[in-house]
């Protein structure tokens, strides 16, 4: 039997420092981050959940008018029996409040605090007027993931928080949030780029005439490609880029680190269907081939019920009882018991189907520890469905 998933002893530990929830998109991975960051919050740590899911569901549920790029605090978490023991709050002992904030990745504005943090005033300016980095900084392939990453890496060297949880990107490729640190940081370290600088990096005029002679060949032909206009702007744009390129280099790999150090717990979320757990699958395999450290499986929206000795055959032959041998008199009573009989029926196929997909999982990584969650019967709208999630994921039974 495969290990169960402790997500109380995960978040209660103050070790743990970073949870990032991944998986594929549709699967409640948004939900499950703010429930895990509600449920640590009011288990007495100072939370913050990063997002983004540019849906507002989240902002909605925990009472929020607006989720932005910078956190916010939740207003309405309460202390539970379960709060944390032993850690003092100034001025006193015993029990302490935590705290829930919540920001949503703005993108652009992210890259922009790159710039501006690791520029010069004119040179900063000169970048964020640049139409080639605007067009960058807001749909470059892999900019949001980069992005995230570099928020992440913000928020932790900030050490504010006794908790940060990342809400990745959901995307069709289940490599894509682990392959973004590096993924910018290579563009800028390619070798067009590193032509288009190299003019500037080459001293003596000799070596100036030759190279020129050479950009004007490679410019020219780029040019014909790509447009004058939009050569002109890449080339201004990594003129005035050039002395950052290493620090996005840089903090890539200290994100990539901060993703496999001690204090980091992946979680992966997916729904007891094939594509989700496949998709949940290549997760698994790539973070075992990084060596980062993944705390377990979220299945999410699992079915159950309280009848579950009642089979589906059993089930579907009182409703065909019912329905060829009901008196008349009672035929309004029989025909909606035959009508229960056959929702339960289909819920207990529904359940069978969903254990067969989590055991055809579990044969394969018998050492994942795993938590099921029960479907709620609505959507969640309010810290209280936060709740009742954050209750599921809590459960050791």
């Amino acid at each position: 039997m495969t290990a169960r998933l402790a997500i109380d002893t995960l978040i209660d530990d103050p070790k743990t420092r970073i949870v990032v929830c991944c998986g594929s998109g549709g699967v409640g991975k948004t939900t499950t981050a703010a429930a895990i960051g509600l449920r640590a919050a009011e288990r007495g740590r100072k939370v913050v959940v990063l997002t983004i899911d540019p849906a507002r569901r989240l902002a909605q549920s925990m009472g929020l008018t607006e989720l932005d790029n910078t956190p916010r605090l939740v207003k309405g978490t309460r202390q539970t029996e379960g709060a944390l023991q032993g850690c003092s709050v100034e001025g006193g002992g015993g029990r302490r409040a935590g705290e829930l904030h919540a920001m949503m990745l703005d993108m652009k504005r992210t890259f922009d605090e790159v710039v501006l943090a690791h520029a010069e005033p004119e040179r900063a300016k000169a970048i964020l007027e640049n139409p080639f980095y605007q067009s960058l900084s807001a749909g470059f392939a892999g900019t949001q993931e980069y992005m995230a990453m570099e928020k992440l890496g913000q928020l932790r060297a900030a050490d504010e928080w006794d908790l940060i949880v990342v809400d990745t990107p959901p995307s069709r490729s289940a490599l894509d949030f682990l392959d973004a640190p590096n993924r910018l940081g290579s563009f800028l370290d390619g070798r067009v780029i590193r032509l288009l600088t190299a003019p500037a990096k080459v001293g003596g005029r000799s070596a100036m005439k030759f190279l020129n002679v050479g950009m004007g060949l490679l410019t020219g032909t780029l040019g014909k490609i790509f447009g004058a206009q939009l050569l002109t702007d890449v080339q201004t744009f990594v003129g005035a880029m050039d002395s950052m390129f290493g620090g996005f280099r840089e903090r890539a790999d200290r994100t990539y680190q901060l993703l496999k150090a001690p204090g980091t717990a992946f979680l992966v979320v997916a729904a007891p269907e094939r594509d989700a757990l496949r998709e949940a699958a290549y997760f698994v395999d790539r973070l075992a081939a990084d060596e980062m450290p993944l705390a377990g499986l979220v299945l999410n929206r699992v079915h159950g019920t309280d009848a579950p000795q009642l089979t589906s055959e059993r089930a579907l032959a009182a409703a065909e009882a019912l329905e060829e041998n009901g008196a008349p008199d009672s035929a309004a009573a029989e025909t909606l018991a035959a009508g229960l009989l056959r929702l339960h029926a289909e819920r207990m196929q529904i359940m069978d189907r969903e254990r067969r997909t989590r055991d055809r999982f579990v044969s394969v990584y018998p050492d994942v520890p795993i938590v099921e969650v029960g479907a709620l019967p609505g959507d969640v709208h309010d810290l209280d469905g936060l709740r009742a999630i954050g209750d599921r994921l809590g459960r050791t039974e």
